[in-house]
């Protein structure tokens, strides 16, 4: 290469990493004074060289706030794309809870390694969120609450909220503990701004209604308690009643959305976690196993179907109308299904409640069939000028939509007797059901009937 031409190169090799300096410093000094969310949205649209470039190049609290709010998959590849040192920086400036979601992305031998560089009290308490699963109050609750001794009276306890607002995500309510740091009450501040200023708090108090969640319990009972008594926060207790932490509304507003998430992934036997940023290797590998499921529960429909070759080859317009039956069934199946696995996540799960609701979707099943076979039937006769294979149709179409509600009700409520995930794969079972019985009622009233 000629001496011009190498100086050439290297100048417009120069030129474009000035132009992706330039890039990086505009795109941090936008993201100074936007919402953490939307902040974490701007990240999610660069490529992960560009993200790591503009986080190492903000304050490290936005920076913190910024990868808090990121999807999973993104901060955890981010995350571990950072220099070590820089990333731990980030986790001290993270609230415990926010910490330990972002560790828990990681793999072992990578949250180990940030933790050791992790201040040692810090890292102790994200170590300790860590220990609790993922999945029950303790492993969403947040560390940082204002606790306050009973004996302190109000004009005290006003003061030591306000000395200790800056250090706690949600002040807005006092936690209440006796001297071996039993909760025994919570105040907000409306309560603590009209008691007497030389009140103590064990009189203010009273005889009250305590709220709380044990520390093992599941966070979607979390998320229904939280949401029936309209609180914005709930504290978490260990079997001695001891204060551990509480859990906050922005903390049920995920787990909501979560849980809904999944269901809605489970029911088609998508991966309960999956997004568009899973590996599509991983997404193949959550997806294949109820795939295979799939087909070999389509093979029970298609030998149903070859059972009846033979009166299908005389009745050449059964073929036509036997999507009918299964697809009205099935629909009909998918709404049940739908209800239970609502009620099923917005409440406890009660025997007697649950099969008292497969019996309501059996009536309106009945009732629905009733209807739309009539209607089936007018059909039928006008299009065919046959008043046998109109019956038959309508009578097959009615018992398949009644089976259709009874067994979308039937599979969640079973399932979760069973401890299950109650909306895993659901779809893929009642499809089955439903098909496979409406050919078969179908298919063996019309060779009694019409042959």
């Amino acid at each position: 290469m000629k001496k011009e031409e190498r100086i050439t190169t290297e100048q417009e090799q120069l030129q474009k990493f000035r132009a992706v300096e330039d890039d990086v410093e505009n795109t941090a000094a936008e993201m100074e004074n936007v919402h953490p969310a939307d902040g974490a949205d701007q990240l999610e649209s660069l490529s992960l060289t560009e993200q790591v470039q503009v986080v190492t190049s903000l304050e490290k609290e936005d920076a913190a706030e910024f990868i808090a709010e990121m999807e999973r998959h993104d901060r955890a590849r981010l995350m571990r794309d950072l220099p070590p040192e820089f990333a731990a920086d980030l986790l001290e400036e993270m609230s415990p809870d926010d910490a330990a979601d972002v560790l828990d992305d990681l793999d072992d031998a990578h949250q180990q390694s940030l933790l050791k560089r992790v201040e040692d009290e810090e890292a102790l308490e994200i170590e300790t969120l860590l220990t609790f699963d993922s999945n029950t109050a303790g492993g969403v609750m947040n560390t940082e609450v204002t606790v306050i001794d009973r004996n302190m009276t109000a004009d005290q306890a006003i003061q030591r909220i306000r000395s200790a607002a800056e250090e706690t995500e949600i002040p807005y309510y006092a936690y209440i503990v006796d001297e071996m740091d039993h909760l025994v009450g919570v105040l907000s501040l409306r309560d603590l701004m009209l008691s007497p200023p030389g009140q103590q708090l064990r009189e203010v108090l009273g005889k009250q209604h305590l709220v709380y969640t044990y520390f093992d319990e599941d966070k979607e009972d979390v998320a229904r308690k939280l949401t029936h008594y309209n609180f914005l926060a709930v504290p978490v207790v260990d079997r001695e009643m001891r204060l551990l932490g509480v859990v906050t509304h922005d903390d049920v507003i995920d787990i909501i959305h979560e849980e809904a998430s999944e269901d809605m992934l489970g029911m088609v036997g998508a991966g309960q976690d999956e997004t568009t940023d899973t590996p599509w290797v991983q997404s193949v590998r959550m997806r294949l196993p109820w795939l295979v499921v799939n087909v070999a529960n389509s093979a029970i429909s298609a030998w149903v179907v070859h059972l009846f070759e033979g009166t299908i080859g005389e009745m050449a317009i059964l073929a036509a109308l036997m999507p009918i039956v299964a697809n009205q069934a099935g629909n009909s199946g998918q709404q049940s299904l739908a209800v239970i696995i609502r009620q099923l996540a917005m409440e406890s799960f009660d025997r007697k409640r649950a099969w008292s609701a497969v019996a309501r979707e059996a009536r309106i099943g009945v009732l629905n069939g009733i209807i739309v076979g009539l209607l089936v039937m007018l059909g039928v006769f006008l299009l065919t000028h046959n008043i046998q294979l109109a019956c038959v149709m309508s009578f097959a179409l009615g018992l398949d939509m009644c089976i259709g509600n009874v067994a979308g009700a039937s599979i969640p409520v079973i399932l979760q007797e069973l401890g299950r995930d109650p909306a895993q794969a659901s779809s893929i079972f009642l499809t089955t059901l439903t098909d496979s019985a409406g050919f078969f009622t179908f298919l063996g009233l019309a060779t009694i009937f019409l042959l």
